[in-house]
């Protein structure tokens, strides 16, 4: 039988988009240029623009950083060079990357072995690539365990990985985590890493713990965790689960207070307004539904 895995309560939760952003500039201002550099990559993968123009910006600052030997700061330039120019900055990132990984940074082990598993500048080497991806894993780089997880066959082996890194709060490793444990019916342990992967933000989780209060599934039917989550993905400007809100609602026939519940719990109450106006024929504009 096997044991039981719970989502660690000591995994941080993520920084806000505001939050990444002021620190990068903080970060910038006290000429700490790697600092920044990580601070507007995490904003840019949460999707931020803004994070992302910044971003790619810091460059040059990297550059002699990198060239005097900092593996962080070579790791960091070589993923910017990947992730937001054009394929002509394919070579430099690939030597970057390929330096701080021999260093053994994890970040640019990482790096180099996602540039080999998709052939981003170089001959696609899937050996060398896990090689890496375990490495890095091994030097407590969450997202190299993602990627891992990714290319291992061996379900246990995948769980193992997946639950190490998990202690570092990445949304993205916990839904991982979930979906492989659904896999193989271990349902009520799927749906609570679900949850702490949507209550860090990652709106699949969000979709995915809404659709199995709604259904019942690894837990009793519970629409007002299941209009929560739906609410909480719309704040997140993901509207695809608002019909499924309204549909949940007239089939069950909420209360309106159980949806202003559901609204609170989301730190969503005008869209639980809205959403009580829609079913009850008379639409509010301005609130998405």
């Amino acid at each position: 039988m096997s044991e039981t895995i719970d989502p660690p309560h000591y995994a941080p939760i993520p920084p806000t988009l505001t939050d990444l952003l002021e620190r990068g500039r903080g970060s910038a201002e006290a000429g700490d240029w790697v600092a920044a550099g990580h601070a507007w990559v995490q904003a840019a993968m949460r999707g931020s623009e803004e994070g992302a123009n910044l971003a790619s910006q810091v460059t040059g600052e990297l550059v002699p950083l990198a060239d005097a030997g900092s593996a962080e700061a070579a790791a960091l330039l070589a993923g910017i060079l990947m992730d937001y120019y054009d394929e002509s900055a394919l070579p430099t990132a690939l030597m970057y990357a390929k330096a701080s990984a021999e260093a053994g940074n994890p970040a640019g082990q990482r790096t180099y072995g996602f540039m080999l598993v998709e052939g981003h500048g170089a001959v696609e080497d899937p050996a060398r690539a896990a090689e890496l991806f375990r490495a890095a894993a091994e030097g407590g780089d969450a997202y190299a365990a993602y990627n891992l997880a990714n290319m291992v066959d061996d379900h246990d082996e995948c769980v193992r990985v997946l639950e190490r890194a998990a202690g570092q709060g990445v949304a993205e490793v916990g839904a991982a985590l979930a979906d492989r444990l659904s896999s193989v019916d271990r349902d009520e342990e799927a749906l609570r890493w679900y949850l702490w992967a949507a209550e860090r933000g990652h709106t699949g989780s969000m979709n995915a713990a809404a659709c199995w209060y709604r259904d019942g599934f690894g837990t009793s039917p519970d629409p007002v965790q299941a209009v929560r989550w739906y609410f909480a993905m719309l704040a997140l400007g993901d509207g695809n689960g608002i019909h499924e809100a309204i549909e949940l609602v007239k089939r069950t026939s909420m209360t309106e207070d159980q949806i202003r519940e559901a609204g609170r719990l989301a730190a969503a109450p005008a869209t639980a307004e809205a959403l009580i106006s829609t079913v009850a024929g008379k639409p509010l504009p301005g609130h998405g539904i």
